[in-house]
This record gives structure tokens, C-alpha cells and sequence, in this order.
């Protein structure tokens, strides 16, 4: 499995926002207003992985007090943090065209609650999405010493 790239995971973003904004245009005076439990539900999910990213390093790399981890373990690991950081991309862009949208209408009350709402989601899922490339980067297998010897 190659690392994610993040210049595809803000290309996302970006193609995810503009056709956000322009579904909206039509649709937005009848659609219900946005859910304030995306925010708790992707820091909470951004945690997760910080912590696990954390762990696992340490397991890896054989810190005191740790077991060595399963490989497969890492390796369920990296793939729920290659996809976390697609979904959070994805649900970034949703979230911020939202927000681009509900940007010009802010003199009203609930364009402005959506914006609100919008916009914390989105900076959620920016979290998530950082989260997820560091457990990535803490699922990779150290270079071996011997091997940087040998060089």
C-alpha cells in the first residue's frame, strides 16, 4: 500500500466543495439545516486515531512497557487510516460548500447557524483528516539499523 498523497486528499476537498455549492443553489431553501453532531462525531473519531497512531508507534518500535503488535493489527490500522482520510476529505468538501454557500446569506438566521455549523464541521474533518495521515505514518515499519550500515 502506497501513502496517501495530500495533494489528492485536498483535490477532494476541492471537487467535493464546488459540487456541494452547486447542488445547493437550487436546493437549499428546502433542505433541513445542518446537524451540529458531525463536530463531536469526527474529533472524536480524530482522537481515536492520535491515539492509536501513538500506541502503535510505540509498539512498533518496541517502547518499555509495550508488546510487540500483530502485523496485521498495523495493517488494519493503516487501511482504517488510508480510508478516514478520504472520508474526511470527501465530508470536507461537502461541509465546506456548505459553508461557501451559506456564506452570502449570513444576515439571515439559519443560513448563518448552517454556516456556523458548516464551518466547524469542516475544520472537524481537517482535524480527521491529519489525524488519519499521522496513523498512516505511525503504521510504517521502521528502516532497519543494519541496513543504514551497510550503506
Amino acid at each position: 500500500m502506497k501513502p496517501t498523497r495530500p495533494a489528492v486528499l485536498v483535490g477532494l476537498i476541492i471537487v467535493f466543495a464546488i459540487i456541494t455549492w452547486a447542488f445547493l443553489k437550487p436546493l437549499y431553501s428546502s433542505l433541513p439545516t445542518v446537524p451540529w453532531t458531525a463536530i463531536p462525531t469526527v474529533l472524536l473519531l480524530a482522537i481515536g486515531e492520535v491515539y492509536s497512531g501513538w500506541m502503535t508507534k510505540a509498539r512498533i518500535e518496541r517502547r518499555g512497557g509495550t508488546e510487540p503488535i500483530e502485523p496485521l493489527a498495523v495493517a488494519r490500522l493503516a487501511a482504517l487510516a488510508k480510508a478516514s482520510a478520504y472520508g474526511g476529505a470527501v465530508f470536507g468538501g461537502v461541509f465546506a460548500g456548505f459553508a461557501l454557500y451559506t456564506a452570502a446569506l449570513l444576515e439571515q438566521s439559519v443560513p448563518q447557524r448552517d454556516f456556523l455549523i458548516a464551518a466547524g464541521s469542516f475544520a472537524g474533518c481537517v482535524v480527521l483528516v491529519c489525524a488519519a495521515l499521522y496513523l498512516e505514518y505511525c503504521c510504517r515499519v521502521p528502516k532497519d539499523s543494519s541496513e543504514e550500515d551497510n550503506r
